[in-house]
C-alpha cells in the first residue's frame, strides 16, 4: 500500500544504480520455471522452500522461484556461458516460499541482489561485502554488523571424523545450538577443535588470530585461511562499522561452498541481507566458482528512516495545463481539480498535499488547517 510500495520501489532502484556503479549490469530472470531446471544445480538446496503447480498444456510440474541467486547463475553459465570474466549481474524482484523463517515470517518478499562470477581471490569476496556495506550505507543505515561465516570449515572438521550418518547428523545439530556436552558427546578427537571454532565467535580480530593457531585438518585448514584473508581484507576498509566471525554457523548457507556473510544493522529486526560463495555447474560438466549478495526489502523498509515528505501541489480547477506541466518539470507531483470545488485549501489539505497553487504562488498547506 502506499507509501510503502513506493518506498520500496525508491529503495530498490538506489540499491541497482549503487550496484551499477560497481559495474554489475542486471538481468531479469522468470518467476517460474519448470521444477527440474529451477530446482537444478544450487537451486537444489531450495527445494521444500518451494511453491509448485502443474504446467495444464505440457504436464509438467512448475515451481515459482524461492530465491532468486540460482537462476542468475544459470543465466551466467548458459546465455551469457562466453561473456569475458569476472562478470558482474545484479537483478531485483519478488520471490515466494512455502514456510517464513523465525526472523522473516513472511512468505512473499523483494530480493534485490548482485552477483560475481567467475573469480576465487579473496578480493572477489571481499568486494561483494563492501558493496553490500556501501549501498546500506547510501540508503543512510549505519551501525552496520557484518558476520563472517564459514560452513565448509567445520564440515571438513566433521568428515575427517568418518561418522556414521546419525552420529554427524547429531553433531551437527550439535553445533548449531552451540550444544558443547553435545558436542563432546559425537566429537570425539575433534571435539578440542570443534569447542575452539564454538568460543572463536565474536570480534573479527581475535577470532582471525584463534583460527590461524588452530590445528585444523587440510581441508578445514584451507577454508579457516580463506576466512581469514577474507575478514582482513575488509577490515582494511573503514567503512564498515563491526566485523565478527562466527566458525561453526551453516544454518541458510546450504548451497554455499566458502565464506559467507549476513548482513545487520543495530536496532532492526532480522537480516538486512546474506551472501557468499558457491559453485555454478556449467554444461560443459564443469564448475564455475562464484560469491554474491541477497539484500531483503522487507527488512530494509523496516530499517530505512522515512524520507521527506514528498512535494505534493494542489492545482485548482480552470488553471493553466502549462501550469501543472511546468510544476512536473520542476520535481513537483501535481493533484490537479477535476471540477470546481468549494474551497481549495481544504482540497489540498484532504488530498494530502503539503502545497496550494495560487496565481501569487505556491501557498503552503498546514495540516488539520
Amino acid at each position: 500500500m502506499p507509501p510503502e510500495a513506493a518506498a520500496e520501489s525508491y529503495l530498490g532502484s538506489t540499491l541497482l544504480d549503487t550496484f551499477k556503479s560497481y559495474g554489475y549490469e542486471r538481468v531479469k530472470p522468470p518467476i517460474i520455471e519448470f521444477e527440474d531446471s529451477l530446482l537444478s544445480g544450487p537451486g537444489a538446496g531450495l527445494s521444500e522452500h518451494t511453491f509448485r503447480l502443474m504446467d495444464p498444456i505440457s504436464r509438467r510440474m512448475m515451481a515459482l522461484r524461492s530465491d532468486m541467486t540460482p537462476q542468475v547463475g544459470r543465466i551466467a553459465t548458459t546465455r551469457l556461458s562466453r561473456a569475458p570474466r569476472p562478470l558482474r549481474l545484479s537483478y531485483g524482484g519478488d520471490i515466494l516460499r512455502v514456510q517464513g523463517s523465525e526472523l522473516r515470517p513472511e512468505r512473499q518478499f523483494a530480493q534485490v541482489g548482485y552477483e560475481l562470477i567467475g573469480s576465487i581471490s579473496p578480493h572477489s569476496d571481499a568486494e561483494v561485502v563492501l558493496l553490500g556495506v556501501e549501498a546500506l550505507s547510501i540508503l543512510g543505515l549505519s551501525n552496520l554488523t557484518v558476520d563472517l561465516n564459514a560452513p565448509t570449515l567445520v564440515m571438513a572438521v566433521i568428515e575427517d571424523l568418518n561418522l556414521s550418518e546419525e552420529a554427524e547428523l547429531a553433531l551437527r545439530r550439535a553445533l548449531d545450538r552451540k550444544d558443547s556436552k553435545g558436542i563432546a558427546r559425537y566429537g570425539g578427537d575433534a571435539t578440542s577443535q570443534l569447542n575452539t571454532l564454538l568460543t572463536a565467535s565474536g570480534d573479527a580480530q581475535s577470532a582471525i588470530e584463534t583460527l590461524l593457531e588452530l590445528d585444523l585438518p587440510d581441508a578445514a585448514r584451507d577454508a579457516a585461511n580463506s576466512l581469514c584473508k577474507v575478514a582482513q581484507l575488509i577490515l582494511q576498509a573503514s567503512h564498515v562499522s563491526k566485523l565478527t566471525i562466527d566458525p561453526v554457523e551453516r544454518r541458510g548457507f546450504e548451497y554455499q561452498t566458502g565464506v559467507c556473510f549476513t548482513l545487520f544493522s543495530d536496532g532492526v529486526r532480522g537480516e538486512l541481507g546474506r551472501g557468499g560463495r558457491y559453485k555454478l555447474s556449467c554444461n560443459s560438466g564443469n564448475f564455475e566458482d562464484a560469491t554474491g549478495c541477497t539484500l531483503y526489502m522487507d527488512t530494509l523498509l523496516r530499517a530505512v528512516k522515512k524520507r521527506q515528505p514528498e512535494r505534493r501541489v494542489f492545482i485548482p480547477y480552470g488553471t493553466k495545463h502549462s501550469v501543472a506541466e511546468c510544476l512536473r518539470k520542476s520535481g513537483w507531483i501535481t493533484i490537479v481539480a477535476l471540477g470546481p470545488t468549494s474551497e481549495d485549501m481544504m482540497e489540498a489539505q484532504r488530498l494530502s498535499c503539503n502545497h496550494l497553487y495560487t496565481e501569487a504562488g505556491l501557498v503552503s498547506v498546514q495540516p488539520g488547517e
